[in-house]
């Protein structure tokens, strides 16, 4: 029956879209037509399908001002604060960000995060345990000792071992799974590692343009070497390289770098991993692109993290299930999209913000990033919005650190 309907609707939407291809070439009025019916049909999975079919056909039958009004049309519309539930932006009684200290000079803050197990002060390092466990021969119960409260796991890893955040999930969640039971966790969305994938790490793209702090001299050499690491991961199907992640609307597509399986990572999926995982914070889906970016590319690649991060806030408020959500900050160096990635993700019900994206070109730079960037955070409106915590990804130097 679910079948039938289904075909019954695909075959109603092929119809109508190409009536209304069709219905554009004839009158002046059907554009207006064209962009009201396409909005109530792009409420159907459907529609979504067929949109890259119509869209030949479109441009096809029409002049290219006609195809770019349906381009423009085709990207969805990015959503607004108030369409959110007004009890997403009321304070959480298993997550909040107790303010202990600001400095009047600095703005710098000390401060507490209370999550569902355990505190984090800060400012605090997080370390990272990729697979869910620390490397070397650190273990948690040496590092709890130790003082380390957060502690940072990869989604991308976790996903793609056998079974999944299923098996996770099944064990307990990742307190249980690593019996640390009494500290917080965070994850990521998986992101920053499929762009890895396509680009190279932040400092393997620097070096390779000869741009990187330790000058021109070492770019080609560190060039030679990481084609060379793909060039074997290759040869093992392992998928390294532009040609094999792939972005459209819906998300990310990349092949798993232990056996070459397809994967498609998209805003929702990896908010349910990260459900499966159950860490105290969870990251949104972003877009990360690389340092050496055409303007308009880098303006394309923010909205679009907007959407995915919007789409991912939407799936994680379905079943909150005690964790935070922090957004992520994009933009590059470029002062004009920092802000506007600020304006709108804290205008969104996210309980913190992470500062990511390319971060600059060495040190000096993330210094200037953050001096003119981190006081747009203290002049946010209302109170509540300032009051948020704060996190800086992927930077583990002490410098940078103390710059932060």
């Amino acid at each position: 029956m679910v079948s039938s309907v289904g075909n019954w609707i695909t075959k109603w939407l092929s119809a109508s879209i190409a009536s209304i291809i069709a219905t554009t070439t004839t009158t002046t009025s059907s554009s207006s037509r064209f962009s009201t019916t396409v909005a109530a049909l792009s409420q159907y999975p459907q529609y979504h399908r067929l949109t890259r079919t119509s869209t030949r056909l479109f441009s096809s039958s029409t002049g290219n001002e006609q195809q770019q009004q349906h381009n423009t049309t085709s990207i969805p519309r990015l959503p607004d604060a108030s369409e959110f539930p007004k009890w997403a932006y009321e304070e959480k009684d298993f997550f909040h960000f107790e303010i202990l200290y600001e400095s009047k000079h600095s703005q710098a803050r000390v401060g507490r995060i209370h999550t569902p197990h355990g505190i984090i002060d800060t400012p605090s390092y997080v370390a990272v345990a990729t697979n869910g466990a620390l490397k070397s021969s650190v273990d948690f119960r040496t590092a709890d000792l130790a003082g380390q409260q957060l502690i940072f796991s990869n989604t991308y890893h976790l996903l793609l071992h056998p079974g999944g955040s299923k098996l996770i999930r099944e064990a307990g969640g990742i307190h249980a799974f690593t019996n640390r039971r009494n500290r917080p966790f965070i994850t990521d969305s998986g992101g920053f590692q499929v762009f890895s994938l396509a680009y190279g790490s932040v400092q393997e793209e620097l070096a390779s343009k000869g741009k990187g702090e330790s000058g021109g001299g070492g770019g080609e050499l560190k060039r030679r070497s990481t084609n060379s690491r793909a060039s074997k991961k290759n040869t093992n199907h392992h998928g390294t390289g532009k040609d094999t992640v792939q972005v459209s609307e819906e998300g990310v597509t990349f092949k798993s770098y232990r056996d070459g399986s397809p994967f498609l990572l998209t805003p929702e999926s990896t908010i349910q991993a990260q459900k499966d995982i159950g860490a105290d914070i969870i990251i949104p889906l972003d877009e990360l692109p690389p340092y050496h970016i055409d303007r308009t590319k880098l303006i394309n690649s923010v909205n679009r993290s907007h959407r995915w991060e919007a789409r991912s806030l939407q799936e994680h408020l379905k079943n909150v299930q005690q964790q935070a959500i922090y957004c992520v900050i994009h933009g590059g160096i470029d002062h004009e999209l920092r802000t506007k990635s600020i304006d709108y993700l804290t205008s969104l019900p996210f309980d913190g913000y992470a500062i990511g994206g390319s971060l600059g070109n060495g040190k000096q730079e993330l210094k200037e990033l953050l001096d003119w960037m981190m006081p747009l955070f203290d002049n946010l409106t209302p109170k509540r919005k300032r009051s948020k915590p704060r996190h800086l990804l992927g930077i583990a130097d002490e410098e940078s650190i103390r710059h932060a």
